[in-house]
């Protein structure tokens, strides 16, 4: 089993799976590699009838850290090429079947823009969420600039994507990022039993009903392309060099 592998954790369960972030040791921050296995994982869902649901979880205390920075710094942003985030982004929307995620604590980055693109959302009280996009001299992604307005109002959606402002649980159900609030240790069980109820219905009735709900994705993946080709240009910016050399020079060695 390759690192990627292991750091993304399948599990079919009768009527959904389960895909489980398991980085403990950089905080589910996001690489390539975990990119291109949760895009397979979820392609693999989308041709199984088996599965009717798609679950996303982290770890106890971690959803996600975001982006794996020193990676992605690294990365070649050539015009023309498909970054592996890029892609999975794309799977994202493209997905048929209802994407649901468990949070408990940290989600930051792409863990908060993701749960942009989830139908429903179970959160800890412990959870915080952030999108410090700005703060590292860089442009919002995952289509949240043009998601966060509409589900949260321009003045909450410019709170959390430009001022990098924190949303504790409690504040990001009130916008409507989050359907319940519960405790820490319930969350798993509560988000799959949320993916059992929809594995019980009519499927075909459940996927035209959600395709309604989202409408078009073309407005997104539209957006996306756009947002990736100011990201990628901001990632050679002055300002987004000198903020990445303080966030990776201040943090603190991982085990």
């Amino acid at each position: 089993m390759s690192l990627s592998q292991q750091a993304i954790q399948v599990s079919l369960q009768p009527g959904f799976q389960t895909l489980t972030l398991n980085r403990p040791g950089k905080r589910n921050a996001l690489d390539d590699g975990m990119y291109v296995a949760l895009t397979a994982a979820l392609n693999a869902g989308e041709a199984d009838p088996q599965v009717r649901a798609h679950v996303l979880l982290g770890q106890a205390g971690v959803f996600s850290a975001g982006n794996d920075l020193a990676a992605f710094a690294a990365a070649d942003w050539t015009p023309g090429v498909t970054q592996p985030v890029i892609a999975f982004l794309r799977c994202v929307v493209g997905l048929q079947k209802p994407l649901l995620a468990g949070v408990d604590g940290l989600c930051v980055g792409i863990g908060t823009t993701l749960l942009l693109h989830c139908d429903y959302i179970v959160a800890s009280g412990r959870s915080v969420l952030r999108a410090p996009f700005v703060d590292l001299g860089l442009v919002p992604e995952a289509a949240s600039s043009l998601l966060a307005p509409r589900l949260m109002g321009q003045a909450r959606a410019f709170e959390l994507l430009c001022l990098g402002g924190h949303f504790d649980a409690a504040r990001a159900q009130q916008c409507g990022l989050v359907n319940e609030v519960i405790e820490a240790e319930q969350v798993t069980q509560r988000i799959c039993a949320v993916a059992v109820a929809l594995a019980a219905k009519p499927p075909a009735a459940l996927l035209l009903s959600r395709r309604l709900l989202r409408g078009d994705p073309a407005e997104l993946l539209l957006r996306i392309d756009t947002e990736a080709q100011l990201f990628a240009r901001q990632l050679q910016s002055d300002e987004a060099r000198a903020a990445f050399a303080r966030f990776l020079n201040k943090r603190p060695a991982q085990p």
